[in-house]
């Protein structure tokens, strides 16, 4: 088992086979470890959105699965467009590539994916579910906050600093601002030599809209969740609300609900210690480690 400080020389980088053949870019961290843990972020982000999270279980134990979504990130771009079925079926793949099954932790829509397949599926390809503030039935302020965000700039940026500016300026609770090479992950230049944001924009319109007509299909696959669920949500999300969460546990009775008070909808980057404590107290693996490495007791909130 590898030290936490030298975690980052232990990614493996991979591509994973999508629905249609499409290439999968993917991170395995500690590949024999169990229980297995597939990480699917949401619309806009990429895999290293959990690089701090997964960097910890990976060290307490746990195989770590990352990848991004097709038309993010260094993932596939379809020449025929997006279609959200396309996504379900990507997500599958993904966990049915896995040695094990694993538990997955998705984030908005990697959450909304992994409702619908399992709850689609006669026998899920996951053992458990986190899903990190995200519910079936959703704010559409909050949402249509993202795609503004998603939407503006479409000429890109001059350098990395006018991208961290708009960054900080869309996440003004934040301290600080990103770095350029926290930014480059993010960001792609082009042949005029600007800076865009990883994902590709034609997808912005069709899931955007799509995602909508499905909302009848995710809470009715929502209701036939039986595997153990986690729902983590931020105390001050404007995509997830007291509303939706109570929807969302009248659907799944059995899930736990745990609201990290200080998170936006930008869950693990807003409070990513209390949120990897959250998660691996709700495995049962690793979690003294875990909470040694933060500087937490086992079970502190």
């Amino acid at each position: 088992m590898v030290e936490l400080g030298d975690q980052r020389e232990h990614v493996r980088k991979t591509h994973i086979e999508g629905a249609g053949g499409i290439r999968l870019a993917a991170e395995v961290r500690n590949p024999e470890g169990t229980p297995c843990v597939l990480f699917a972020h949401g619309f806009g982000q990429t895999r290293h959105a959990w690089s701090a999270t997964a960097d910890a279980m990976a060290v307490a134990g746990c195989r770590c699965v990352s990848f991004d979504a097709r038309g993010h990130g260094g993932s596939g771009r379809p020449d025929d467009g997006y279609h959200m079925q396309q996504f379900f079926d990507d997500l599958r793949a993904v966990a049915e590539a896995q040695p094990h099954k694993p538990i997955l932790v998705g984030a908005s829509m990697g959450g909304l994916l992994g409702l619908a397949v399992t709850g689609e599926s006669d026998v899920p390809p996951f053992s458990a579910l986190v899903l990190v503030d995200i519910t079936p039935r959703w704010e559409t302020s909050g949402v249509a906050r993202i795609l503004d965000f998603m939407r503006a700039w479409p000429d890109g940026f001059g350098d990395y600093d006018e991208a961290a500016q708009a960054i900080a300026a869309y996440l003004p609770h934040r301290r600080g601002r990103k770095s350029a090479e926290q930014l480059q992950p993010l960001l792609r230049r082009g042949e005029d030599g600007r800076l865009r944001w990883h994902w590709d924009p034609r997808m912005l319109q069709p899931i955007a809209e799509e995602g909508e007509r499905h909302q009848p299909r995710l809470i009715e696959a929502t209701r036939r969740v039986k595997l153990p669920v986690l729902l983590l949500s931020g105390g001050r999300s404007d995509v997830v609300s007291q509303r939706t969460i109570d929807e969302f546990l009248e659907l799944v009775p059995h899930a736990r609900h745990i609201e990290l008070p200080r998170a936006t909808h930008m869950v693990a980057g807003d409070a990513n210690d209390a949120f990897t404590r959250a998660i691996v107290d709700f495995i049962g693996v690793g979690a003294e480690q875990v909470h040694s490495m933060m500087g937490q007791p086992s079970g502190a909130a």
